[in-house]
């Protein structure tokens, strides 16, 4: 004996979509308020996020972490929820670090 399943309600889309948004992005350009106030553009968080998500980022990241004891370079290899941790087995706190960024490649 065959079980009869409900019938599944679609939606009829009867109009043109337009949930795509613009993204533009350019490497080589820098706005000068943009230098001095990159961290009004995206939070830390976000700027961490895309380290991890970025395809430069295999299963380490060499990166510009600044704080308020000045700048260093870093190979960040994971996070928890409010650390980083680094090659050396360094946990630096999220919560402390103004701005990170990635190395510059010499290539």
């Amino acid at each position: 004996m065959e079980k009869k399943l409900p019938k599944v309600f679609a939606n009829k889309i009867d109009k043109n979509l337009n949930n795509n948004e613009t993204v533009y992005y350019n490497k080589n350009e820098v706005r000068s308020e943009q230098k001095d106030n990159s961290s009004s553009i995206f939070t830390v968080n976000q700027k961490i996020n895309q380290i991890f998500s970025s395809a430069r980022y295999v299963y380490k990241a060499d990166v510009i972490i600044t704080t308020k004891n000045g700048k260093m370079n870093k190979r960040i290899i994971g996070r928890n929820r409010n650390e980083l941790i680094t090659m050396d087995n360094e946990v630096i706190n999220v919560n402390d670090i103004l701005d990170i960024e990635f190395q510059k490649n010499n290539d």
